[in-house]
């Protein structure tokens, strides 16, 4: 009789449990959609509602999946129950009703629901959308068709005009546009979404976080207001509120472009790449965006840091085919291969443009100044704004110099709003005022100078002197004439600082100014050497057409006044700090 076998008892294997909620089913619905795998993507999304029946964008996922799939009346059921038991608010389910109405030939029906839309929706996402349909039932119903009230339109060429301004970094500007058009239209969501990035760009923190709050409060679905409040509090270091926001932001997914775009490039800047690779690959996908050689590179990031190497080399290369003349994928091919070696990080920037830090150096490297094309760029524009509310005392003196450069409008009204700061220094306040002067500011200026308000008056120099000789000025103006171009603001003011406070000690027996340029010569002469500059009694004497004597004697006669050494521990005490060599 044959002998039984037995199963042997073995150590049972480790069951690792899947979590099955909302966010499993909705993962692998959008891995389905990705590969036009529909029957799969709706089954998925199906799941995902019965876990999550309250959330409606799972129902418009649903029911634009079933769209796709040309069940057109089953989805405007779902997109019907969105607008009337989850959220009204979601305005552009009109649109995509007046989409399926009009694939079923149901022409009346579309134009009711586009009017709907047009009529209701404050951003005006799909307008252009919206109006070629309207063309279309036009040729459809044989008659104009009905005339709608369109609601994105009301203000909508200041808010152009203001998102301008915001493109070409002139942020005040577009502040004073879009906190009008926020206080006539409340409910204009996409001004308040710009107005809230007009503040950060500003460092003013505050002020954007509330203006985003203001537009949930109006629409807690907007995504662009969500996006925008994910970056803020990453910024505020809110770690328990961002993992919340992220873990809606993961479920989200956008089939409007722009909302695709804006959601890739959130998720990029904080840090989530891989979704970002994600929705950027999604737009790759459209035959237009496929010449845009920005695409390639916000893709190329997300690759980078995902470990996809071959990938992001390949998406470069194509932004370089795209793009010949800029340097951006150039560079960051380069770079590509520092990271390969380990010697660099992967770039976190989804913008198309150059490290800040790579800008900076090829301005300190042109001698013609600030470039035009960094004066115009937003980005540049805001990180000079932000160092100059938020930054150390070293960078804010950098600022305020290149600043100086730009000397526009809205810089003007910067280093205005600064000199008011109570809690700014002093030191570098009075820079400011040099700058404001220096670029062309004559009229008085407000200021908190010593804890206390003053008005800076434009004809009067910034001493206790009773009186201002006009051959002191012609000095002062021979000197900083000639060292616009070779010194810096700040060495500028020293200069200025040192003339007044000569004067000031020897006052009232100053000495009788006949030549100016000597005292000029002078004064660049110590300015030079406190600054630990190469300068010579000899090279300074020819510039200002002067004999090295007379120079070498007025040198000597400040020196005596003031005690140079000295200064350089008392009156100059950031010298040490902000000029090491």
């Amino acid at each position: 009789m044959k002998e039984k076998k037995q199963v042997a008892v073995s150590n049972r294997a480790k069951v690792i449990p899947i979590q099955l909620d909302a966010t499993f089913f909705f993962e692998r619905a959008v891995r389905s959609l990705d590969r036009y795998h529909y029957d799969k993507a709706l089954k998925y999304f199906r799941r995902a509602v019965e876990y999550e029946p309250d959330n409606p964008v799972n129902h418009c996922n649903m029911a634009g999946i079933l769209s796709e799939m040309g069940n057109y009346e089953e989805s405007n059921r779902i997109l019907s129950d969105v607008l009337g038991k989850l959220d009204p608010t979601m305005t552009e389910c009109h649109f995509y009703m007046a989409n399926n109405y009009a694939n079923m030939e149901m022409y009346e029906a579309a134009e009711d629901a586009l009017v709907q839309y047009l009529e209701e929706d404050a951003e005006g996402q799909f307008l252009d959308e919206a109006e070629e349909m309207m063309e279309l039932l036009h040729y459809e119903l044989e008659r104009p068709p009905r005339q709608a009230n369109v609601k994105s339109r009301e203000g909508m060429y200041e808010h152009d005009q203001a998102r301008t301004l915001l493109e070409e970094g002139k942020f005040v500007e577009a502040v004073r546009i879009l906190e009008k058009i926020v206080e006539e239209q409340a409910d204009f969501l996409a001004a308040r979404n710009n107005l809230a990035l007009a503040y950060y760009y500003m460092g003013l923190f505050d002020e954007g976080m509330k203006t985003i709050g203001d537009v949930l409060k109006l629409e807690p679905g907007n995504l662009h207001g969500l996006c925008n409040l994910a970056i803020f509090y990453q910024h505020a270091g809110r770690k328990e509120d961002l993992e919340q926001l992220l873990e809606l932001l993961n479920k989200t997914y956008p089939f409007h472009h722009e909302h695709v775009f804006k959601l890739a490039t959130t998720m990029g800047i904080l840090g989530e790449h891989e979704a970002a690779y994600r929705h950027f690959q999604r737009l790759l996908k459209d035959a237009v965006l496929q010449q845009d050689p920005c695409l390639y590179h916000y893709t190329a990031v997300a690759a980078t840091n995902i470990g996809k190497l071959d990938e992001a080399q390949r998406l470069w290369r194509q932004a370089c085919k795209l793009d010949p003349d800029s340097d951006i994928p150039k560079y960051y091919l380069d770079q590509l291969e520092r990271v390969r070696s380990g010697f660099e990080p992967a770039p976190t920037s989804y913008h198309y443009h150059l490290p800040f830090e790579e800008q900076f150096k090829l301005w300190e490297k042109s001698s013609g100044g600030l470039p035009d094309h960094l004066k115009r760029d937003p980005l540049v524009r805001s990180s000079f704004f932000w160092a100059l509310r938020h930054g150390d005392r070293q960078t804010k003196l950098q600022v305020i110099q290149a600043l100086g450069l730009i000397a526009d409008s809205e810089v003007k009204d910067a280093l205005k709003d600064f000199l008011l700061e109570p809690e700014e220094d002093d030191y570098l306040k009075r820079i400011a005022i040099f700058v404001l002067r220096t670029i062309g500011v004559h009229e008085s200026l407000h200021a908190v100078l010593e804890g206390k308000a003053a008005v800076i008056d434009p004809n009067r120099m910034p001493s206790r002197l009773p009186v201002w000789d006009e051959k002191w000025q012609a000095v002062l103006e021979a000197a900083l004439s000639r060292m616009n171009k070779h010194y810096d603001m700040v060495q500028q003011y020293d200069l200025l600082t040192l003339w007044v406070e000569y004067l000031s000690r020897v006052y009232p027996d100053v000495p009788k100014v006949n030549k100016i340029e000597p005292w000029a010569a002078a004064l660049e002469y110590l300015t030079a050497k406190m600054h630990r500059r190469a300068i010579s009694y000899h090279e300074v004497s020819q510039r200002y057409g002067t004999s090295i004597s007379t120079v070498s004697k007025y040198a000597k006669w400040i020196d005596e006044a003031c005690g140079i050494k000295e200064k350089m521990k008392s009156i100059f005490p950031k010298f040490g700090e902000f000029h090491r060599e």
